[in-house]
Protein backbone atom coordinates (compact mmCIF):
# COMPACT_ATOMS: atom_id res chain seq x y z
CA UNK A 1 0.00 0.00 0.00
CA UNK A 2 1.62 3.44 -1.09
CA UNK A 3 1.32 6.15 1.85
CA UNK A 4 3.26 9.67 1.72
CA UNK A 5 5.02 8.72 4.94
CA UNK A 6 8.71 9.28 6.17
CA UNK A 7 9.23 7.46 9.19
CA UNK A 8 6.27 5.57 10.45
CA UNK A 9 7.41 6.64 14.15
CA UNK A 10 7.38 10.53 13.29
CA UNK A 11 3.56 9.88 11.27
CA UNK A 12 1.97 11.76 14.31
CA UNK A 13 4.19 14.57 15.39
CA UNK A 14 4.95 15.46 11.51
CA UNK A 15 0.97 15.87 10.46
CA UNK A 16 0.64 17.77 13.72
CA UNK A 17 3.73 20.17 13.38
CA UNK A 18 2.09 20.30 9.38
CA UNK A 19 -1.40 21.39 10.94
CA UNK A 20 0.17 24.28 13.47
CA UNK A 21 2.59 25.94 10.78
CA UNK A 22 -0.91 26.09 8.42
CA UNK A 23 -2.55 27.82 10.83
CA UNK A 24 -0.10 30.34 12.48
CA UNK A 25 -2.36 32.13 14.00
CA UNK A 26 -4.72 30.20 15.68
CA UNK A 27 -2.66 27.39 17.05
CA UNK A 28 0.33 26.15 18.32
CA UNK A 29 2.01 22.98 18.71
CA UNK A 30 3.68 21.60 21.91
CA UNK A 31 6.07 18.19 20.57
CA UNK A 32 7.03 17.89 24.42
CA UNK A 33 3.51 16.58 24.88
CA UNK A 34 2.23 16.25 21.62
CA UNK A 35 -0.44 18.78 21.79
CA UNK A 36 -2.35 21.01 19.56
CA UNK A 37 -3.72 23.88 21.41
CA UNK A 38 -5.34 27.14 20.82
CA UNK A 39 -2.89 29.95 19.99
CA UNK A 40 -4.63 32.43 22.45
CA UNK A 41 -5.49 29.30 25.48
CA UNK A 42 -5.64 28.99 28.48
CA UNK A 43 -8.23 31.84 29.08
CA UNK A 44 -9.12 33.13 32.46
CA UNK A 45 -12.59 33.50 31.24
CA UNK A 46 -13.40 30.27 30.35
CA UNK A 47 -13.50 26.59 30.94
CA UNK A 48 -10.50 24.54 28.72
CA UNK A 49 -12.49 22.00 26.54
CA UNK A 50 -9.66 18.66 25.57
CA UNK A 51 -10.30 15.66 23.83
CA UNK A 52 -8.20 12.75 22.95
CA UNK A 53 -7.62 9.62 21.65
CA UNK A 54 -5.79 7.62 18.67
CA UNK A 55 -4.75 9.54 15.94
CA UNK A 56 -6.00 8.45 12.48
CA UNK A 57 -9.68 10.19 12.74
CA UNK A 58 -8.54 13.07 11.82
CA UNK A 59 -10.11 15.94 11.50
CA UNK A 60 -10.86 14.39 14.69
CA UNK A 61 -9.84 15.61 16.86
CA UNK A 62 -6.62 17.69 16.62
CA UNK A 63 -8.40 19.53 13.19
CA UNK A 64 -11.18 20.64 15.22
CA UNK A 65 -9.28 22.76 18.06
CA UNK A 66 -10.20 26.09 17.70
CA UNK A 67 -12.83 29.35 18.55
CA UNK A 68 -15.99 27.36 19.78
CA UNK A 69 -14.69 23.93 19.61
CA UNK A 70 -11.63 22.35 21.13
CA UNK A 71 -9.13 24.42 23.33
CA UNK A 72 -7.36 21.38 22.99
CA UNK A 73 -6.46 17.91 21.74
CA UNK A 74 -3.66 15.30 22.90
CA UNK A 75 -3.60 12.73 20.82
CA UNK A 76 -1.78 9.39 20.88
CA UNK A 77 0.25 7.31 18.08
CA UNK A 78 -2.15 6.06 15.21
CA UNK A 79 -4.61 4.01 16.64
CA UNK A 80 -3.17 4.18 19.95
CA UNK A 81 -4.35 6.29 23.55
CA UNK A 82 -2.25 9.54 24.73
CA UNK A 83 0.25 8.18 27.29
CA UNK A 84 -1.24 9.36 30.95
CA UNK A 85 1.75 11.87 31.18
CA UNK A 86 0.58 13.62 27.93
CA UNK A 87 -3.19 13.99 29.44
CA UNK A 88 -1.28 15.29 33.07
CA UNK A 89 0.36 18.23 31.17
CA UNK A 90 -2.08 18.93 28.67
CA UNK A 91 -4.66 19.36 31.55
CA UNK A 92 -2.39 21.71 33.60
CA UNK A 93 -1.03 23.53 30.68
CA UNK A 94 -4.73 24.60 29.41
CA UNK A 95 -5.74 24.74 33.70
CA UNK A 96 -7.85 27.93 33.78
CA UNK A 97 -10.03 29.66 37.04
CA UNK A 98 -12.85 27.90 35.49
CA UNK A 99 -11.37 24.58 35.39
CA UNK A 100 -10.55 22.03 32.51
CA UNK A 101 -13.07 19.42 30.75
CA UNK A 102 -12.12 16.23 29.74
CA UNK A 103 -14.05 14.94 26.26
CA UNK A 104 -13.12 10.96 25.89
CA UNK A 105 -14.39 8.67 23.36
CA UNK A 106 -15.87 5.63 25.01
CA UNK A 107 -12.78 3.07 24.51
CA UNK A 108 -10.61 1.45 27.21
CA UNK A 109 -7.43 2.79 26.78
CA UNK A 110 -8.55 6.57 26.18
CA UNK A 111 -10.33 6.04 29.42
CA UNK A 112 -7.23 4.84 31.35
CA UNK A 113 -5.18 7.22 30.09
CA UNK A 114 -7.35 10.13 30.82
CA UNK A 115 -8.55 9.01 34.67
CA UNK A 116 -5.06 8.57 35.63
CA UNK A 117 -3.88 11.89 34.28
CA UNK A 118 -7.11 13.79 35.65
CA UNK A 119 -6.48 11.84 38.77
CA UNK A 120 -2.20 12.96 38.82
CA UNK A 121 -3.80 16.76 37.47
CA UNK A 122 -6.17 17.18 40.32
CA UNK A 123 -3.48 16.05 42.96
CA UNK A 124 -1.79 19.06 41.57
CA UNK A 125 -4.93 21.49 42.22
CA UNK A 126 -6.18 21.30 38.58
CA UNK A 127 -10.19 21.21 38.64
CA UNK A 128 -11.19 18.31 35.90
CA UNK A 129 -14.90 16.61 35.12
CA UNK A 130 -15.37 14.14 32.23
CA UNK A 131 -17.96 13.72 29.70
CA UNK A 132 -17.93 10.23 27.90
CA UNK A 133 -18.67 9.76 24.17
CA UNK A 134 -20.46 6.56 23.62
CA UNK A 135 -22.82 6.95 21.02
CA UNK A 136 -22.06 3.73 18.51
CA UNK A 137 -25.30 1.48 18.46
CA UNK A 138 -23.20 -1.52 15.76
CA UNK A 139 -22.51 -3.33 19.40
CA UNK A 140 -22.30 -3.28 23.12
CA UNK A 141 -19.19 -4.91 23.72
CA UNK A 142 -15.57 -4.45 20.91
CA UNK A 143 -11.96 -5.26 20.77
CA UNK A 144 -11.26 -1.64 22.21
CA UNK A 145 -14.53 -1.45 24.77
CA UNK A 146 -16.52 -2.20 27.85
CA UNK A 147 -19.87 -0.66 26.52
CA UNK A 148 -20.69 1.73 23.22
CA UNK A 149 -18.13 2.76 21.00
CA UNK A 150 -17.64 6.32 20.96
CA UNK A 151 -17.82 7.66 17.43
CA UNK A 152 -18.64 10.48 15.23
CA UNK A 153 -21.20 11.76 17.52
CA UNK A 154 -18.00 13.31 19.93
CA UNK A 155 -18.22 16.15 16.63
CA UNK A 156 -21.73 17.37 18.19
CA UNK A 157 -20.40 17.27 21.75
CA UNK A 158 -17.38 18.86 21.00
CA UNK A 159 -19.55 21.79 19.23
CA UNK A 160 -22.26 21.96 21.84
CA UNK A 161 -19.94 22.32 24.51
CA UNK A 162 -17.42 24.31 22.59
CA UNK A 163 -20.22 26.68 22.07
CA UNK A 164 -21.25 26.81 25.49
CA UNK A 165 -17.66 27.67 26.88
CA UNK A 166 -17.13 30.53 24.61
CA UNK A 167 -20.73 32.26 26.07
CA UNK A 168 -18.99 31.48 29.59
CA UNK A 169 -21.04 28.19 31.27
CA UNK A 170 -19.22 27.36 34.19
CA UNK A 171 -18.13 23.30 34.34
CA UNK A 172 -21.50 21.58 35.62
CA UNK A 173 -23.57 23.46 33.13
CA UNK A 174 -21.01 21.73 30.48
CA UNK A 175 -21.00 18.45 31.78
CA UNK A 176 -24.85 18.76 31.83
CA UNK A 177 -24.99 19.82 28.26
CA UNK A 178 -22.25 17.18 26.74
CA UNK A 179 -24.02 14.14 28.90
CA UNK A 180 -27.36 15.90 26.93
CA UNK A 181 -25.88 15.63 23.20
CA UNK A 182 -24.32 12.40 24.03
CA UNK A 183 -27.96 10.96 25.42
CA UNK A 184 -29.80 11.66 22.33
CA UNK A 185 -26.97 10.92 19.28
CA UNK A 186 -26.65 7.59 18.12
CA UNK A 187 -24.21 6.28 15.06
CA UNK A 188 -23.46 3.40 13.06
CA UNK A 189 -21.24 2.82 10.54
CA UNK A 190 -20.50 0.22 7.95
CA UNK A 191 -17.08 -0.29 5.88
CA UNK A 192 -16.19 -1.20 1.83
CA UNK A 193 -12.56 -2.08 2.53
CA UNK A 194 -10.02 -2.12 5.46
CA UNK A 195 -7.98 1.01 6.47
CA UNK A 196 -3.75 1.14 6.61
CA UNK A 197 -2.13 2.46 9.43
CA UNK A 198 1.22 3.62 8.64
CA UNK A 199 3.22 1.25 10.58
CA UNK A 200 1.73 -1.83 9.59
CA UNK A 201 1.93 -0.85 5.82
CA UNK A 202 -0.95 -3.04 4.88
CA UNK A 203 -4.63 -3.80 5.77
CA UNK A 204 -6.31 -4.45 9.28
CA UNK A 205 -8.35 -6.91 7.63
CA UNK A 206 -9.78 -8.47 4.52
CA UNK A 207 -13.16 -7.67 2.46
CA UNK A 208 -13.65 -9.69 -0.07
CA UNK A 209 -15.22 -7.52 -3.32
CA UNK A 210 -18.54 -8.44 -2.66
CA UNK A 211 -18.76 -8.01 1.36
CA UNK A 212 -19.18 -5.11 3.36
CA UNK A 213 -18.58 -4.90 7.11
CA UNK A 214 -21.95 -3.15 8.90
CA UNK A 215 -21.54 -2.01 12.05
CA UNK A 216 -17.26 -1.46 11.84
CA UNK A 217 -15.73 0.53 14.39
CA UNK A 218 -13.25 3.41 13.55
CA UNK A 219 -10.18 1.38 14.62
CA UNK A 220 -11.10 -1.21 12.22
CA UNK A 221 -13.04 -3.31 14.94
CA UNK A 222 -15.90 -6.04 14.01
CA UNK A 223 -18.98 -4.51 13.34
CA UNK A 224 -22.53 -6.79 13.68
CA UNK A 225 -22.22 -9.09 10.67
CA UNK A 226 -20.26 -9.32 7.38
CA UNK A 227 -22.49 -9.30 4.54
CA UNK A 228 -23.24 -9.10 0.43
CA UNK A 229 -22.09 -5.44 -0.86
CA UNK A 230 -25.80 -3.77 -1.32
CA UNK A 231 -26.64 -0.57 -2.65
CA UNK A 232 -26.45 2.66 -1.29
CA UNK A 233 -30.08 2.81 -1.15
CA UNK A 234 -30.07 -0.69 0.86
CA UNK A 235 -26.91 0.47 3.20
CA UNK A 236 -28.82 3.69 3.46
CA UNK A 237 -31.62 1.74 4.70
CA UNK A 238 -29.72 -0.68 7.13
CA UNK A 239 -27.78 2.45 9.14
CA UNK A 240 -31.47 4.13 9.53
CA UNK A 241 -33.28 1.40 10.68
CA UNK A 242 -30.89 0.64 13.29
CA UNK A 243 -29.90 4.14 14.46
CA UNK A 244 -33.71 5.43 14.31
CA UNK A 245 -35.18 2.24 16.11
CA UNK A 246 -32.09 2.84 19.04
CA UNK A 247 -33.37 6.22 20.98
CA UNK A 248 -35.99 5.26 19.33
CA UNK A 249 -36.19 8.71 17.19
CA UNK A 250 -40.11 9.61 16.44
CA UNK A 251 -42.72 11.16 14.04
CA UNK A 252 -42.48 14.73 14.80
CA UNK A 253 -38.87 14.92 15.50
CA UNK A 254 -36.43 17.53 14.54
CA UNK A 255 -33.15 16.15 13.89
CA UNK A 256 -29.64 16.39 13.17
CA UNK A 257 -28.50 14.49 10.29
CA UNK A 258 -24.26 13.87 9.36
CA UNK A 259 -23.43 11.42 6.72
CA UNK A 260 -19.70 11.23 8.01
CA UNK A 261 -16.84 9.56 5.60
CA UNK A 262 -14.63 7.17 7.13
CA UNK A 263 -11.41 8.35 5.04
CA UNK A 264 -11.47 6.66 1.72
CA UNK A 265 -15.58 7.67 0.32
CA UNK A 266 -15.41 10.41 -2.14
CA UNK A 267 -17.52 13.39 -1.59
CA UNK A 268 -19.75 12.44 -4.23
CA UNK A 269 -20.91 9.51 -2.48
CA UNK A 270 -21.58 10.28 0.31
CA UNK A 271 -24.44 13.12 -0.91
CA UNK A 272 -26.00 9.98 -2.69
CA UNK A 273 -25.77 8.23 0.99
CA UNK A 274 -27.38 11.57 2.12
CA UNK A 275 -30.39 11.96 0.02
CA UNK A 276 -31.58 8.65 0.42
CA UNK A 277 -31.34 9.38 4.58
CA UNK A 278 -33.02 12.38 4.51
CA UNK A 279 -35.88 11.38 2.03
CA UNK A 280 -36.25 8.17 4.53
CA UNK A 281 -36.49 10.32 7.53
CA UNK A 282 -38.88 12.48 5.81
CA UNK A 283 -41.07 9.31 4.90
CA UNK A 284 -40.94 8.74 8.87
CA UNK A 285 -42.04 12.00 10.04
CA UNK A 286 -39.08 12.73 11.03
CA UNK A 287 -37.80 16.65 9.95
CA UNK A 288 -33.96 17.50 9.18
CA UNK A 289 -33.41 20.43 11.07
CA UNK A 290 -29.25 20.37 10.49
CA UNK A 291 -26.94 18.17 8.15
CA UNK A 292 -23.53 17.71 8.08
CA UNK A 293 -21.73 15.92 4.91
CA UNK A 294 -18.36 15.22 5.13
CA UNK A 295 -15.63 14.04 6.80
CA UNK A 296 -15.87 14.71 10.67
CA UNK A 297 -14.11 11.34 12.01
CA UNK A 298 -12.76 8.78 9.68
CA UNK A 299 -10.09 5.70 10.41
CA UNK A 300 -7.27 6.56 8.12
CA UNK A 301 -8.49 5.43 4.59
CA UNK A 302 -11.16 3.17 4.77
CA UNK A 303 -13.63 3.44 2.37
CA UNK A 304 -16.83 3.53 4.41
CA UNK A 305 -19.30 5.74 6.24
CA UNK A 306 -21.45 5.94 9.32
CA UNK A 307 -24.72 8.10 9.90
CA UNK A 308 -25.36 9.73 13.14
CA UNK A 309 -28.83 11.36 14.19
CA UNK A 310 -28.86 13.78 17.28
CA UNK A 311 -32.48 14.86 18.46
CA UNK A 312 -32.61 18.48 18.43
CA UNK A 313 -34.48 21.01 20.96
CA UNK A 314 -33.99 24.65 20.54
CA UNK A 315 -30.79 24.67 22.84
CA UNK A 316 -29.22 22.69 21.02
CA UNK A 317 -30.19 24.51 17.40
CA UNK A 318 -28.69 27.31 19.66
CA UNK A 319 -25.30 25.81 20.52
CA UNK A 320 -25.12 24.34 17.00
CA UNK A 321 -25.74 27.00 15.13
CA UNK A 322 -22.77 28.99 17.12
CA UNK A 323 -19.78 30.18 15.31
CA UNK A 324 -16.99 28.35 15.37
CA UNK A 325 -13.40 28.51 13.48
CA UNK A 326 -11.16 25.56 13.45
CA UNK A 327 -8.25 24.35 10.80
CA UNK A 328 -10.99 23.03 8.74
CA UNK A 329 -11.10 25.94 6.20
CA UNK A 330 -13.81 27.18 3.95
CA UNK A 331 -13.55 29.59 1.12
Amino acid sequence: MKKFVNDPKRFVPEMLQGIALANPDTLRYVPDYNLIMRADAPRDDKVSIVQGSGSGHEPAHVMVVGKGMLDAACPGDVFSAPPMDYVLETSKLLNTPKGVLHLINNYTGDRMAFDMGRELAEAEGVTIRTVVVDDDVAVKDSTYTVGRRGVAGNFFVIKAVGAASEQGADLDELVRIGDKVNSVTRTMGMALTSCTPPAKGSPLFELGEDEMEMGVGIHGEPGRRREKLADANAIVDELLEAVVTDLPYERGDNVALMINGLGGTPISELYILYGRAHQQLADRGITVGRNYVGEYCTSLDMAGVSLTLVKLDDELVSLFAAPAEIAIRTF
